[in-house]
């Protein structure tokens, strides 16, 4: 007997046939005498249609009322979950990420766990129930609802995986695990039987939809080995891991694409120390994630920033880099949609040369022209304009010997 963690995101329960389909899976386990924990996610388009409606009421709502709205998604996906056992004879029972003892910080709409009491999944557990948990969501100290993010019920799944020291994590989506790059941007691109945390929580981070960054540095940090793969067949997924010698030997192991960035750029702020600063807390004060930055050298008593946000936080990126350039006494600043982020990633660039000129060759190949240049140890990442961005991603994929072979 094994007990087990199964996350479904809101494609693998898009309607009632699909939410049937996932119980179907479930009975199976437990018919092999597994002790089962579910997470599932809003429904798909659930989401975004709650928060069509929020801003259409509102264009700039509450944090804390956001919250409140979203987490109806991932109730009504577990109420529905349980009914679907249920009529397959399943005891089963559902439970809100509060009453599943989630304990987050007091951010809204992106919070973060800072604790985690599984009594009361355990409990139902020792009483033979499959529990079903709604991603997504936990509770604050005050006693009010949170919400985890974009893509948060996927930590969620991680985070109780730990908590209940499940013997086996698998994210259930609707793809057969992590690809090389995106399959509809990149027809050529395959499956990764294997992969590490860092690969896959860069890949996570510079646009791969596969998984959110935060689930998988949750993983890394606590060590919860998982699998993404597909809720629509019984193929072998991408299991995610710790780091072993020969993951090495691939120099390349993705190629991501994100659209969803805005570059930000400052001009003729004035060049003295703590400006940079001053714009930089600001922004962290206004909760928005920073990405790449470049500041030019400056001349004549003025210097120029760029950075990129997420494409969703530019407007507020754009208030805020207003308020703090005033109090700076002068600086104009320019917000530009029209990009995107091309990025490698692979463990193997810590032990082989030639990946930047090999990239860069291949972008030149595209005609697209490099804005930002971003690095680590296991990654480079360039912003190019979005307009020819697929086109990029197909030859950059083809010049790294990532293209599956033809059948």
């Amino acid at each position: 007997m094994a007990r087990i963690v199964k996350k479904f995101g809101g494609t693998s329960v898009g309607d009632v046939e699909r939410i049937k389909n996932v119980a179907q899976l479930i009975k199976a386990d437990v018919d092999k005498g597994h002790e089962i924990v579910v997470v599932v996610s809003a429904r798909s388009g659930v989401t975004n249609e709650l928060i069509g409606r929020a801003k259409a009421i509102n264009p700039n709502p509450e944090d804390r009322e956001m919250d409140m709205l979203l987490v109806a998604g991932e109730q009504e996906t577990i109420a529905l979950t349980a009914m679907a056992l249920h009529a397959e004879g399943i005891d089963a029972v559902s439970l809100t990420g509060a009453m599943a003892g989630i304990k987050t910080d007091l951010y809204h709409t992106r919070a973060r766990i800072v604790s985690m009491n599984c009594d009361e999944i355990e409990k139902h557990l020792d009483e033979g129930r499959v529990v079903i948990v709604a991603g997504f969501q936990g509770v604050n100290d005050n006693g009010q609802v949170t919400t985890l993010g974009r893509g948060g019920s996927d930590l969620s799944a991680v985070a109780l995986a730990k908590g209940i020291d499940a013997d086996l994590c698998q994210i259930f989506t609707d793809v057969d695990g992590v690809y090389t790059a995106d399959p509809r941007i990149v027809p050529k691109a395959s499956k990764i039987s294997e992969i590490s945390y860092e690969e896959m929580l860069e890949l996570a981070s510079l646009g791969t939809k596969v998984m959110q960054a935060r689930s998988v540095e949750f993983a890394n940090n606590y060590n919860v080995t998982f699998e993404v793969r597909s809720s629509f067949n019984n193929n072998p997924g991408t299991i995610v891991k710790q780091e072993v010698s020969s993951m090495e030997d691939v120099v390349v192991q993705g190629v991501a694409l994100d659209r969803y960035q805005a570059k930000i750029t400052i001009s003729n702020i004035p060049d003295k120390p703590g400006s940079a600063a001053k714009i930089f807390s600001g922004l962290s004060k206004a909760n928005v994630v920073v990405d790449m930055i470049v500041q030019n050298i400056g001349r004549n008593g003025v210097a120029n920033l760029t950075f990129t946000v997420p494409r969703d936080d530019s407007a507020r990126s754009r208030d805020c880099v207003r308020n703090v350039l005033q109090e700076l006494g002068g600086g104009e600043v320019e917000v530009f949609d029209n990009i995107a982020k091309l990025s490698v990633v692979g463990v193997g660039m810590r032990s082989h040369s030639g990946v930047a000129s090999e990239l860069f060759a291949a972008l030149g190949e595209a005609q697209s022209n490099i804005q930002l240049i971003s690095t680590s140890e296991i990654k480079i990442s360039v912003v190019i304009d979005e307009e020819g961005a697929d086109e990029a991603t197909r030859i950059v994929h083809t010049a790294f010997g990532l293209d599956k072979e033809e059948d």
